[in-house]
């Protein structure tokens, strides 16, 4: 009696550099970027390598193990490295993805990104769709899908019928500086439903512009423009390896007069989650607790 081989299935998902095909649940998996090990992680998948030398989250700090390999940094994949792990998959975040022609080379790449502007929840969804496709959990994604969404239709829906508005800040290297409707941080308008603060108030200033780091803003206008929401990402913490002054310099009167610090609405942000690990499962949870306990707290 003749076995016939087991014809291994294949699926082909598109992303920002393209589109990739690769055989369904590989084994060995290379991951390049901290929101792309969230999400792998989230569902069960151990990497053989990754990306290293960026601080991750608690939660992901068991692969700083020597005994996971490394596969470079999230900037610069190490492909040597790569190559000699005999990857069945390689997954990339966006700032390696510049990358993905020469890691398509070695083994099917997956690049884990969003375009920027898009919607984030939408694109992040999709992302997490593929991932199931490609490791076969499509039941846990749709059901981890769902109860997010529950959640997200929650809070925006309480910001939107308390007209709730918000005023999103980044503290680095002694600048403060603010995120609008088409920055990196739109989820907070597109998706938990807050009108921004000042995106008004920045253009008719003609604020000096940072590229990808907002806009620059002074306390003073920060006061002006009374935010009912008040949401601060602390960068300095993160690139100074812990060591930050943003909370005392937030400690001012200027600061104090607003009605999001005398409603209790000013929150520092969860770091890895909003800035480090964009797309993740566990990060995106992080960010709906971020946003919940603000609306707990009325």
């Amino acid at each position: 009696m003749t076995t016939l081989p087991v014809m291994a299935k294949s699926v082909t998902v598109d992303h920002i550099m393209g589109s990739t095909t690769v055989e369904t649940s590989p084994k060995r998996v290379v991951v390049v970027g901290i929101g792309a090990l969230d999400a792998v992680d989230a569902l069960g998948i151990k990497p053989v390598a990754v990306s290293k030398g960026t601080p991750l989250p608690g939660y992901l700090t068991q692969y700083n193990d020597n005994t996971v390999s490394s596969a470079g940094t999230i900037f610069e994949p190490d492909f040597e490295s790569i190559y000699t792990q005999k990857p069945d998959l390689i997954i990339v975040g966006p700032r390696s993805s510049k990358h993905f022609k020469e890691l398509t080379n070695i083994a099917p790449t997956f690049v884990f990104a969003v375009e920027n502007g898009s919607d984030y929840w939408q694109s992040t969804q999709a992302l997490w769709h593929d991932l199931g496709e490609i490791f076969d959990k499509q039941d846990v994604v749709k059901q981890k899908i769902e109860t997010l969404n529950q959640r997200f239709a929650a809070i925006k829906d309480y910001n939107q019928s308390h007209n709730m508005d918000a005023l999103m800040l980044m503290s680095s290297g002694g600048n403060v500086t603010s995120f609008g409707e088409g920055s990196r941080f739109a989820v907070l308008y597109q998706d938990f439903g807050f009108t921004p603060t000042i995106e008004t108030a920045v253009k008719d200033k003609k604020s000096e512009k940072t590229g990808g780091h907002g806009q620059l803003v002074s306390y003073e206008l920060v006061s002006q423009e009374n935010p009912s929401t008040l949401l601060i990402l602390d960068r300095d913490k993160l690139v100074n390896k812990g060591k930050s002054t943003t909370r005392q310099d937030f400690d001012n009167d200027l600061v104090k007069s607003t009605k999001a610090y005398q409603d209790n609405r000013m929150v520092y942000l969860d770091i890895p989650a909003w800035y480090v690990a964009s797309s993740g499962i566990t990060a995106t949870q992080t960010m709906i607790e971020d946003i919940e306990a603000l609306n707990k707290a009325q």
